[in-house]
């Protein structure tokens, strides 16, 4: 069965499609929910949230286009792990709201084709360390102090790169600066 096929099945209700995409993404959603709980939560925690991934996914059939069922997976492994996280250790809520990072529904589907391309091409655009502050906060979850830590920069320094960050790609954003060239 090719991908396709089984999201057609995926729809219709049929379960073995489920069990086809699990077989075929458990690998991939287990490897994203490490990345950001592993060492901080136990690893049943880790594989509960791997199946809560496969639970959205079946109970959202509906939501996934074709060609993009692995980021669809993906987000939802990101935001799972994260909110899991956050209920466990009792960390800060992120700021996705500030950057419009999160998307429709309550699984945070992925932005759809050319803004989420947009979005990536305008973090890449930041450069360094800032590319890199942007996907440890934004992707792997993690805190200023956390990355503080990894980039050797004071906390306080990482919160307002990441407004500064948030503040530009805002502007490249909404202007069609980016698009256009003229960052």
């Amino acid at each position: 069965m090719d991908e396709s096929t089984a999201l057609a099945r995926l729809r219709r209700g049929d379960e073995r499609a489920l069990e086809w995409f699990v077989t075929r993404y458990t690998p991939y959603v287990g490897a994203i929910v490490w990345s950001i709980v592993g060492g901080r939560l136990t690893v049943q925690d880790g594989e509960e949230v791997a199946a809560d991934v496969f639970l959205a996914l079946w109970r959202s059939r509906e939501k996934p286009r074709e060609g993009a069922v692995r980021s669809y997976l993906g987000a939802i492994a990101r935001s799972r792990a994260i909110d899991r996280l956050r209920r466990e250790t009792g960390q800060p809520e992120l700021e996705y709201d500030e950057l419009d990072l999160a998307v429709d529904g309550p699984e945070g589907e992925v932005l759809a084709g050319e803004d989420r391309e947009a979005l990536l091409a305008a973090v890449d655009a930041l450069g360094p360390p800032d590319r890199e502050i942007f996907l440890r906060r934004y992707y792997y979850g993690q805190s200023a102090p956390e990355i503080g830590q990894k980039l050797d920069m004071k906390p306080e320094a990482v919160r307002q790169r990441l407004k500064r960050g948030r503040d530009l790609l805002r502007r490249m954003l909404t202007k069609g600066a980016f698009e256009s060239g003229n960052i």
